[in-house]
């Protein structure tokens, strides 16, 4: 079986590809990949079994990074949670890791990666890389069920508090909102020590999404506590930033939010809430997630390489970086990171 290559942004087949494949996410779409070219300049490419101009039943789509820093490499999909390959039952599975392969010695990347779900490399053709948990909600329960389903403790008694506290609650994607979002977004990485995204990646999802792109923010006072960035696709609510600033979480402008999306989601007909992939290590946000009767499963990102040389990252490059972003400014902090997110994907 031949494997041809494409460009998914100019080929109207692979919008046809996801609207019926039941494995597309939010993360295939053109959207997507258009507010990764907008942002940082990737450039996408899929293959597919299916002759040009034939139409796919299957596919799968990656960008090529190309860093002096963290390696030259075709990555499925840079800064998504999860891609898996959009395959069919007639799919040849060795065909498509044989174009990898050839592909990682023709265009002398370090490495190529996939961040499926559930797909795994036939013979073990692939190793295995990073390993996340995902946490699903099944939207489909009644609201009251759905609820009586919450940590009692830490989020139903949290809820009720900040909605006795009056918060002030709006979704959108306004300037407002992307400028609240922003400020409380370097708040958080400076506590996480990590830098922020490019103010420009939000703005360019916000464009390229349209009303599948939505902040949430809730005020005190008018000022901002807590924000929430969700995506949506099909059925699908999917979780993707959320920040906060630490002197009001007494508040639970978190909790208060992400039942905003559950409640909201539910009358907006979703079916599922992605709540995005956790580190392992992150025990607090394992817990958190936890704590809404999600479902938690592992996923394997998957790797080829030529050699086991593991690609550089930026604290490699920068000792003690994460102290060094705790304590920059914002404006500092923001440029830095324009700069350096696009090694990252």
């Amino acid at each position: 079986m031949p494997v041809y290559s494409f460009n998914p942004m100019t080929d109207r087949r692979w919008d046809a590809l996801l609207a019926s494949h039941p494995r597309s996410s939010v993360f295939h779409r053109r959207e997507w990949l258009q507010t990764l070219a907008d942002t940082y300049g990737y450039q996408p490419i899929a293959i597919t079994s299916a002759e040009p101009g034939k139409p796919l039943s299957d596919g799968i789509v990656f960008c090529e990074v190309e860093s002096w820093i963290t390696g030259k490499r075709l990555v499925s999909l840079p800064f998504s949670d999860h891609s898996e390959p959009l395959l069919s039952e007639a799919s040849s599975d060795h065909e498509f890791v044989e174009w990898l392969v050839n592909a990682t010695k023709k265009r002398r990347l370090r490495y190529i990666e996939l961040r499926p779900i559930e797909w795994s490399s036939p013979a073990g053709s692939l190793s295995a890389g990073q390993s996340f948990w995902l946490h699903t909600l099944d939207l489909t329960k009644p609201l009251e069920e759905l609820f009586k389903n919450l940590d009692k403790n830490n989020l139903q008694r949290r809820i009720h508090k900040a909605e006795r506290e009056n918060l002030e609650y709006e979704k959108g994607s306004s300037e407002q909102l992307l400028d609240e979002l922003f400020e409380l977004l370097i708040i958080t990485r400076r506590r996480h020590q990590l830098l922020p995204q490019p103010r420009s990646w939000f703005r360019n999802l916000a464009k390229n999404f349209a009303s599948d792109f939505e902040i949430r923010v809730v005020r005190k006072d008018g000022h901002a506590i807590a924000a929430i960035v969700t995506l949506r696709h099909r059925h699908t609510i999917v979780y993707k930033y959320g920040c906060s600033d630490e002197k009001f979480h007494y508040l639970a402008g978190m909790p208060f939010l992400f039942w905003k999306i559950i409640s909201e989601g539910k009358a907006e007909q979703a079916l599922e809430m992605d709540f995005g992939r956790t580190e392992p290590e992150n025990e607090g946000l394992l817990r958190f997630k936890d704590q809404f009767g999600a479902t938690r499963r592992q996923i394997t990102y998957l790797r080829y390489s030529q050699t086991n040389k593991e690609a550089s990252s930026i604290s490699s490059h920068v000792p003690y970086a994460g102290k060094i972003f705790s304590v920059l400014p914002g404006a500092v902090s923001w440029r830095l990171g324009s700069m350096l997110y696009r090694h990252m994907g």
